[in-house]
């Protein structure tokens, strides 16, 4: 029958990458164009998260428009688009555009700002930016600051990237500018600093193929088929009704963007696929008029860029209130995901999806639009979307139909007022949590007296479907805007329709009812505004800052002082050395090592109870299917333990899960695609068991680890918190801390490639990790195999954060199993989804103090218990408590202080090493009792922080002296020269004449200890070859991943030998180079292993000496080649052991850090208490980090830390599902770390110079900075909470905000103004008494 249909179409597809021709047959339409292009070599296209949320696969699609006689250009996600549908069309990959020999201006551009740091987010970014200039070759600074919301970074913190790509804007400054550049500083204008301004030109771009420029060329419809999967394509619209006829249940593919989603991520399995994305029908926009009404007709199959371009001709010759119709679309559709999915997605995608969240369906409802579908036995038929939709996800489509266009009544008058809302965790890329649209047309009785002709209100996320208000549509007919008690009694109405149980689905009950009344009071005060009504009893602040938080562009200072002049090659600010590999795609990660001989994939099975006994597993149905080899389970184990300190988890399980998520076995088969359709046919039959989620759950069950820290610093009776009768100076106070975790979202998954090489069980390993040696160790306990026989190497890691520290050790196990057992090389790599679920995160944390302190806020005595919720297995838990306990002084000397620690057993993943390592959290629990302690006494926080200050030679509660200390001085030059007073003065300027929004400040210290807790950690090796050309090849323990570790042992290597760094270059890191190595972690690796490589140079050096002494104008090759003729050894190994650490934890004396590194920051922010939304107005920071050896990496990594840790205490939550335990934050769809939009709108970032370090015993001074400024991103909430007092004392809320907890989201924000919106929208939980 389709045959008869399509006898004429084309049984393949033709389309180029870059300047090569494909033509192709046999092309399974499930296949992502991220897939096709990864298997064919372009591997600098990344997969990062396979739903189309971080922008790792960005590529651009160029397609001859014969219309308009163009080539249009669009960046898209290729882990989303099928390669089916690119007929005809150009993909050009980060390969196309450029090489490191000959880099695209952007590439160029891009690695001289330091705006790539571990490199695998890059190709994607660069794409993104190409992809803007392609369009619009000269944009201006805010068109590039807009290009990016489809894109996430987890390294750089934004800054860099932005300030690159603004080099290309129209409106950047010269390079010429004085103002740019100074000797001391870089400013906000990358022209500034980069070494030539060469300006992009697109025609030197690779040309569009003149092979599809060809007018004669007829369009004539695709079949295509591979084994059951059948692709159609048809060219026109009766070509589509007779293909959805002949197959009623095909899935009608426009851009993707939902069907990918599905596919990749929830592995449903479609069969027929019709693409419509290619039809030039049902794209148009016009208007049109029937009987008097005007509405706007808009073609089903539009894509959401399309239609924002339209709606913008549009607005030019339309009246102002077709205009406010045409604002509403256009506000949400610039939130709605990013510019890759809006390239691709229609709006019947959007539509018939039948989202309960659709950023568009509420705008749809609210204005009574009517969408035509057809078929092609019946024809045309018309559906009102207000009851288009019939439940979750379902709609009155019939099978066979389709969405033709879509019909919007537009305003009729001046007095129709329409507006868009929309909330989401994160502004750019993410879902709403609840969205609406509000129409309200009036007439005007008098002057300054309008009334209700008709409201119209329609909400998405807060019931099974969009939702329209229709009982409001009349009730208040004729009812005066502006009157007070019209607005109460329509947010009663509102919230009468608008009910949630306490559990209901999605969550949030009390926040999405706030929602829904606070978009209709934003609404109110817009409409009265306009209309310039003047109420009696109107305040005039209701009317101020009504429109949501608009940002500037950003701008900032990275103040270094003056370069270092007395090195060589050390205190410099060479950019990363693989900056331009990076930028270029020509980096190497693991999974873009090319396919093996016989190579198989492996796909986990994993647990679906968070705690069960295993009762049976059967994976005969997954083995019957051909091109599956085998079910890899504990039996494959000689070892099945394994753990960082203690052998307490399994790596396949035998008898017991643990947590949901817990792998039980490996599939292996011929690829991916295979194994994880296999993966799902074997079935696991449990007896569920109890389960124990959360820290509160382990103090009611009392279910802890056998561990017990504590540390005290003088002495503690029953009388340290007990105040005399009388006493009027002093107060005890006690409280509770809640701080949650955080997902590490390093954009490369962990994973690894296990190349057996067929003799003596030898196994080349090439892994994602941070630890190649316990990876190595991990891999020869689980197999029984001498630990001479596996090597581990690492060539670079896609993002660590302290993820890879440990978890990396049972994954290669798992592979290395089966690739032992098979004899084949095993790819193990992690989808996104899995990798979250089963790696764990950062410790989540509750503190519990008991303070005394004067009334002038001096600190007395501290008691303080910590819980970490460790999960299910020990993994590094106790150490990151025991930073934690030696963190929670911060810069503050408390003369009495005892701390505990406590590990809570649960059955979640088994969290682990993140970014810190306990030390914010510890920091974060004492900055959190300080804030409130300050409210309870009634003070300035500020002056409670000051005058608790270590002091230089003050002693720490662990027994180590303070030394080198400047944090007062930082403290003093930051208030300075962040005009600290005046901008309080502002701020409270702003808070007292502005209702709506609210503005806040602070100020946070930090002080972080560097050297690993446990003591034989500390050491570490290097080897050096110098060969006879002179060239010389450095290895070391540590593994570069993003931090510039690798670039700043070279500029070691160079300065010692005294020779130019072109001539040093390191291969990987791998463990039959340097034996024994400790993680790379805790950012001690610059230290350790730049004193370990200057060790093996400073050998080399006295052996060339007499060499460079005969021929002083020779060069390292001249000299090499007589050593070598001499039998000189040309090699050598260095070793390093970080000194005078002696810490004993049972005695609390002896040294347990090497050093401090220490900061100061300050925030401000802008708080929308409508809907709980903030943006950061200015950050502030000042480090010292001694003198640094490179300080564009140094600020690189400081901007990063920052960054990340403004994610983990504001917008990063974890949440786990209720029915079933299982972790819900499982990608960038409902796990939320700052974008582009998130950074601080001026970021200025100053290094502490020109200070005397008497204690510090590291290469040239210099300190470490990859973890320390993490910490100063609590300025910002801090700032925050700041504006939520200011918020709750505009609403007569006068006691101390206590329990404010992190991360403070926009939910935890909005609820803790306690407003009358808050109160009026409370949902209780319901309580059944038994």
């Amino acid at each position: 029958m389709v045959n008869a249909l399509f006898e004429n179409s084309s049984q393949s597809i033709e389309f180029f990458v870059n300047s090569d021709y494909k033509e192709t047959k046999n092309v399974d339409p499930r296949t992502t164009l991220l897939t096709y292009l990864r298997e064919n070599g372009y591997t600098g296209t990344k997969y990062g998260c396979g739903e189309g949320g971080c922008g790792a696969c960005t590529v651009v699609i160029a397609e001859y428009d014969r219309n308009r006689k163009m080539i249009n250009y669009r960046s898209a996600n290729s882990c989303l688009l099928p390669v089916c549908s690119l007929n005809r069309k150009q993909i050009i990959t980060i390969e196309g555009i450029g090489n490191p020999e000959n880099p695209n201006p952007i590439q160029k551009k891009f690695a001289e700002g330091n705006a790539s740091q571990c490199g695998f987010c890059t190709p994607g970014i660069v794409m993104s930016f190409y992809a803007l200039l392609k369009l619009n070759p000269n944009p201006t600074k805010h068109d590039i600051e807009e290009s990016f919301d489809g894109n996430l970074c987890r390294c750089t913190g934004y800054r860099p990237i932005l300030e690159s790509a603004k080099s290309f804007a129209s409106d950047c400054c010269s390079s010429t500018d004085s103002s740019c550049s100074s000797s001391s500083s870089k400013s906000s204008c990358n022209s500034a600093f980069l070494n030539e301004y060469k300006p992009y030109d697109p025609s030197l771009d690779r040309p569009f193929p003149s092979k599809f420029m060809s007018h004669d060329s007829q369009e004539i419809p695709l079949f295509l088929k591979q084994d059951n999967y059948l692709w159609i394509e048809p060219t026109n619209l009766g070509e589509l009704l007779k293909a959805k006829a002949a197959f009623p249940n095909a899935k009608i593919v426009g851009g993707n963007t939902e069907i990918g989603v599905e596919m990749n991520i929830r592995s449903f399995d479609y069969t027929v696929f019709i693409n419509i994305s290619n039809m030039k029908e049902t794209k148009s926009v016009e208007v049109s008029e029937i009987d008097g009404k005007k509405s706007v007709e808009i073609g089903a199959n539009i894509t959401l860029s399309s239609l924002i371009e339209s709606l913008k001709i549009l607005k030019i010759n339309s009246p102002t209130h077709h205009n406010r119709l045409y604002d509403a679309l256009l506000s949400n559709l610039k939130w709605f995901a990013s510019r890759q999915i809006r390239n691709f997605a229609t709006l019947a995608g959007n539509i018939v999806t039948g989202s309960p969240i659709s950023d568009l369906s509420p705008i749809l409802m609210a204005n009574n639009a009517v969408l035509t579908v057809m078929n092609e036995s019946q024809g045309h038929r018309q559906i009102p979307i207000r009851s288009f939709f019939k439940g979750y996800r379902s709609n009155d489509l019939k099978s066979d139909e389709i969405l033709f266009k879509i019909s919007i009544e537009l305003p009729s008058n001046e007095l129709t007022f329409v507006k868009a809302y929309k909330q989401a965790k994160r502004k750019d890329d993410d879902i709403a949590i609840t969205n609406a649209c509000i129409r309200v047309s009036l007439d005007k009785k008098q002057e300054n007296n309008f009334v209700i002709n008709e409201l119209n209100i329609s909400y998405g996320g807060v019931a099974p479907t969009t939702i329209y208000l229709g009982k409001l549509e009349t009730k208040f007919k004729d009812s005066k805007w502006g009157d007070e008690q019209l607005f109460d009694n329509i947010l009663d109405s509102v919230l009468e329709e608008v009910k949630f149980a306490y559990s209901v689905p999605g969550g949030m009950p009390t926040y999405r009812r706030c929602l829904s009344v606070s978009f209709f009071t934003r609404f109110w005060y817009q409409v009265i505004k306009e209309l310039g009504i003047r109420e009696k009893d109107l305040d005039p602040k209701d009317l101020e800052n009504l429109e949501e938080i608009e940002r500037e562009i950003t701008r900032g200072t990275q103040d270094i002082g003056l370069l270092n002049s007395d090195e060589h090659a050390l205190g410099t600010t060479n950019p990363h050395l693989s900056a331009l590999k990076q930028v270029t795609g020509v980096a190497r990660y693991v999974d873009d090592i090319p396919k093996q001989n016989g190579e198989l994939c492996g796909v986990l099975v994993m647990s679906t109870k968070a705690h069960a006994r295993i009762k049976s597993v059967d994976a005969s149905k997954a083995l019957s299917l051909d091109g599956v080899y085998d079910f890899i389970t504990y039996n494959d184990l000689r070892h099945n333990k394994c753990g960082a300190i203690v052998k307490d988890e399994e790596i396949l399980a035998s008898n017991e899960v643990f947590f949901a998520g817990q792998p039980i076995g490996l599939i292996v088969a011929e690829s991916k695609k295979l194994a994880k359709k296999a993966a799902l046919l074997v079935k696991v039959d449990y007896e569920p068991l109890e389960e124990i989620i959360t820290i509160e759950d382990a103090l009611k069950k009392n279910s802890f680890f056998s561990f017990n820290r504590e540390i005290k610093k003088g002495d503690f009776d029953e009388k340290t918190f007990v105040i005399d009768e009388g006493n009027r100076n002093e107060f005890v106070f006690e409280g509770s801390c809640h701080i949650g975790g955080q997902e590490h979202f390093y954009l490369e998954t962990q994973g690894c490639l296990v190349v057996p090489k067929n003799e003596d069980n030898e196994l080349e390993i090439f892994s994602s990790t941070q630890n190649p040696s316990e990876v190595q160790k991990e891999v020869s306990t689980a197999l029984g195999i001498p630990m001479n026989r596996v090597i581990c190497k690492v060539k670079r890691l896609g993002g660590g954060f302290g993820g890879k520290e440990t978890r990396g050790g049972s994954i290669a196990a798992i592979a290395s199993a089966a690739a032992l057992k098979l004899q084949k090389p095993i790819r193990f790599i992690l989808d996104r989804d899995v990798d979250m679920l089963i790696t764990g995160t950062r410790h989540p944390f509750l503190g519990k103090y008991k303070i005394r302190v004067t009334k002038d806020g001096y600190f007395k005595a501290l008691y303080l218990e910590i819980y970490n919720n460790a999960g299910y297995s020990l993994d590094l838990s106790s150490s990151v408590c025991e930073r934690a306990l030696t963190h929670c002084d911060n810069v503050y000397n408390f003369p009495k202080i005892h701390v505990k620690g406590r590990l809570a057993k649960t059955n979640i993943a088994s969290n682990t090493a993140f970014r810190g390592f306990g030390g914010p959290q510890g920091m974060m629990i004492t900055e959190m009792m300080i804030s409130e302690i300050s409210e309870k006494l009634a003070m300035d926080p500020n002056e409670i922080r000051q005058k608790n200050f270590y002091k230089e030679n003050d002693i720490t509660h662990f027994n180590m002296p303070i030394e080198d200390w400047f944090i007062p001085e930082m403290w003093n030059t930051l208030m300075e020269n962040s005009q600290y007073i005046k901008q309080k003065e502002e701020i409270n300027l702003f808070n007292a004449k502005n209702r709506w929004k609210k503005r806040g400040l602070a100020i946070v210290p930090s002080k972080f200890g560097l050297s690993f807790t446990t003591r034989f950690l500390n050491k570490a090796g290097a080897l050096v070859h110098i060969y006879t050309d002179g060239t010389i090849l450095l290895s070391h323990g540590g593994v570069e991943m993003g931090q510039g570790l690798h670039t700043k042992m070279i500029q070691i290597a160079a300065n010692t030998l005294q020779i130019p760094i072109d001539e040093i270059y390191i291969a990987e890191t791998a463990t039959d180079k340097v034996p024994n190595t400790s993680p790379t972690a805790a950012s001690v690796s610059s230290d350790m292993y730049g004193m370990a490589v200057m060790d093996a140079c400073q050998q080399l050096s006295e052996r060339i000496k007499p060499y460079r002494e005969k021929n002083p104008n020779g060069n390292i090759g001249d000299w090499a080649l007589a050593a070598y003729f001499d039998r000189v050894n040309l090699s050598a190994d260095g070793y390093y052991q970080t000194p005078d650490l002696s810490y004993d934890w049972e005695t609390n004396t002896g040294r347990l850090y090497f050093y401090f590194t220490n900061g100061v920051a300050v925030s401000s922010v802008e708080l929308d208490l409508l809907t709980g939304d903030h943006t950061i107005l200015r950050s502030d920071i000042i480090m010292d980090i001694g003198k640094s050896i490179n300080y564009s990496i140094d600020i690189g990594q400081i901007e990063g830390a920052f960054i990340q840790g403004v994610g983990w205490c504001t917008i990063e939550e974890l949440l786990v599902q209720t029915n079933n335990n299982t972790a819900f934050t499982r990608g960038p769809g409902n796990y939320k770390i700052p974008g582009f939009r998130d950074i601080p709108v001026e970021f200025n970032v100053k290094i502490l110079r020109d200070k005397v370090y008497k204690h510090l015993k590291t290469v040239k001074s210099s300190k470490g900075i990859g973890e320390p400024p993490l910490f100063l991103g609590a300025s910002v909430f801090f700032a925050l909470r700041d504006a939520v007092v200011a918020a709750r004392r505009s609403n007569g809320v006068n006691s101390p905000l206590v329990q404010f907890p992190s991360p403070c989201t926009a939910e935890i924000l909005r609820l803790a103004c306690e407003d009358s919106l808050v109160k009026k929208s409370q949902v209780e939980p319901k309580v059944i008494l038994m």
